[in-house]
């Protein structure tokens, strides 16, 4: 697999995604818009599965689960009801996302190095202090 495929469809599912996300229906509420378009991701991710998996043993799969798992699906309907609520709130589709991505960024570098120990560089930490001057610049009406 080409080593930019994947980011090239993290990029190009993060356009459809949030396009979709500011398109959520006002009038609905947000928990079952998710509840659908999880119930299509499970129909997605099952397909997936079985045109992936030589041997189509799910349960056997299923044995290898984690807690990490679990908390990832609360993390995801964190993540999926907190951008449907940013566009609910007002914020720009161009705004949005690079605010909380620059901001998940920076938190990302200082788990990295309490979680699991990865140095920062200067050039990280320069990098640091330019994304939190972006976000002021960004910020400003």
């Amino acid at each position: 697999m080409s080593y930019y495929l994947p980011i090239a469809a993290v990029v190009c599912s993060n356009v459809v995604y949030h396009i979709c996300a500011k398109s959520t229906s006002s009038k609905i509420n947000p928990f079952a818009s998710l509840a659908v378009t999880y119930l299509i991701g499970i129909g997605v991710a099952l397909a997936a599965y079985w045109l992936t998996s030589p041997d189509r043993r799910l349960t056997q799969e299923l044995a290898h689960l984690n807690w990490a798992t679990v908390v990832l699906g609360f993390a995801i309907v964190g993540l999926e009801a907190g951008n449907i609520f940013m566009y609910k709130a007002g914020w720009d589709i161009s705004l949005g996302p690079i605010v909380t991505s620059i901001t998940l960024a920076v938190v990302l570098i200082l788990v990295g190095r309490l979680l699991y120990q990865e140095q920062i560089s200067l050039s990280q930490a320069a990098g640091i202090a330019l994304c939190l001057a972006g976000l002021v610049l960004i910020n400003r009406k």
